[in-house]
């Protein structure tokens, strides 16, 4: 019998707010947490003046002190912090530590330390490059620190894979605990990606929107004038456990994760496939992975970038696997008011997925004002609905044509 796992604890930094609650209550009122670029100087005729950037993030808040915070980039930071919440909120305290473990991904990782070092090095030489330059930056610390700071002895693992790590994440941690590598795993995503050198080179390949002069409407998933994705930093961590172990110790369950599914594309380096199946067999795999009938799935927040073909091929994906039950779908994307957090993206949206179940509550897409004639599903346009659901899936497609479905179940 398949062991189940579920979700224990929640942490969450995104352009919305910088808790769980924050993020939830901005969800619901169709918050946008994009604004104009304020983390480096624009230069004259840069083409995308605007960003998801998290706002008022004091690392100290979450007992990172300042000499710590100096060493590491903002992607570590924000794991560090969101993966604090998390093991706050899962009420964990004394556990078997060789049995907990650390899965955490990040899409590009130190961006911003990178391009600083290269800088320093170019105008004062090696010595000027600091000894942190290289644990500060590598993406597989942000999960180092998290296993030192909590004392996590099992599974170490960093995850990259584009912008379907955070489910990448997931699912790969789940399947730690059901295959007995450990009964606690803290698994997610984190990204700072708001830096010149990577906000050039996704909008020198006409990926990002160039809406500058209205940015909270900029990110519109489904709608016939999105005009590209809206770059977003933050991290969403959750506690998973096995059901047996978080009922031992009386704990608070949010969720169940009961299936995950992972596909290629195998197509191209950064377009998704133009027939849509490798968004469709992660999905039926994660569906496959649990057991479940598609009929039974109540909701989808979508991958839903606002770009033209990810939107319009994740829908023709969803309609060829649910059929007729596609059109009884809520589907959604809160990439409309985060922005595309890419490799943090996945473990943000399942925390919404899990929130909800909880509360039974769809969470909406913003700014969907002239729907494409082809993405004809019910997007849940600019506010919420009230819906009891027992599954919900989040979808994750990343460059590489690596995609990603958990599938999460009403506990």
């Amino acid at each position: 019998m398949k062991k189940r796992i579920v979700i224990t604890g929640m942490g969450l930094i995104s352009p919305v707010g910088n808790t769980v609650e924050e993020n939830w209550n901005g969800i619901l009122a169709g918050k946008s947490g994009i604004g104009p670029i304020t983390h480096f100087e624009l230069p004259e005729g840069f083409p995308v003046t605007f960003a998801g950037e998290v706002k008022n993030f004091d690392p100290e808040k979450y007992n990172i002190d300042k000499k710590e915070a100096r060493r590491y980039d903002g992607f570590i930071l924000y794991a560090m912090a969101a993966a604090e919440m998390a093991m706050a909120n899962s009420g964990l305290k004394e556990f078997n530590n060789e049995r907990a473990g650390v899965l955490i991904g990040s899409g590009i990782g130190g961006f911003q330390t990178i391009c600083d070092t290269q800088t320093d090095y170019i105008k004062s030489g090696h010595r000027k490059v600091s000894p942190f330059f290289i644990p500060g930056s590598i993406i597989n610390m942000a999960a180092g620190l998290v296993s030192i700071r909590h004392k996590l002895l099992g599974p170490n693992i960093g995850i990259v894979t584009a912008c379907t790590t955070g489910t990448h994440a997931l699912g790969e941690a789940a399947k730690c605990i059901e295959r007995g590598d450990a009964d606690i795993m803290l698994a997610g995503g984190t990204e700072a990606p708001i830096v010149p050198i990577a906000a050039a080179g996704f909008a020198n390949m006409k990926a990002l929107s160039r809406r500058n002069d209205a940015p909270e409407k900029a990110s519109r998933p489904f709608d016939k004038d999105r005009d590209g994705f809206v770059m977003a930093e933050g991290a969403g961590m959750l506690v998973l456990e096995s059901l047996e172990h978080a009922q031992a110790r009386g704990a608070t369950i949010y969720a169940e994760v009961a299936g995950y599914g992972a596909s290629s594309d195998a197509y191209h380096i950064t377009a998704p496939d133009e027939t849509g199946q490798g968004a469709r067999r992660a999905m039926s795999e994660a569906l496959r992975d649990g057991g479940i009938k598609p009929e039974e799935v109540g909701y989808i927040n979508a991958h839903g970038t606002s770009t033209e073909y990810n939107d319009m091929l994740e829908t023709k994906a969803i309609k060829e696997l649910f059929g007729a039950h596609a059109y009884k779908l809520f589907v959604s994307s809160t990439k409309s008011m985060t922005g595309h957090m890419l490799g943090a993206a996945g473990a943000t949206e399942a925390i919404f997925c899990v929130l909800a179940l909880q509360n039974g509550i769809i969470p909406p897409t913003i700014n969907l004002d002239n729907p494409d004639e082809r993405c004809d599903l019910n997007y849940v346009p600019h506010k919420p609905i009230n819906a009891e659901i027992k599954y919900a899936l989040s979808n994750s497609f990343g460059f590489g044509g690596t995609n990603g479905s958990i599938l999460l179940k009403k506990y």
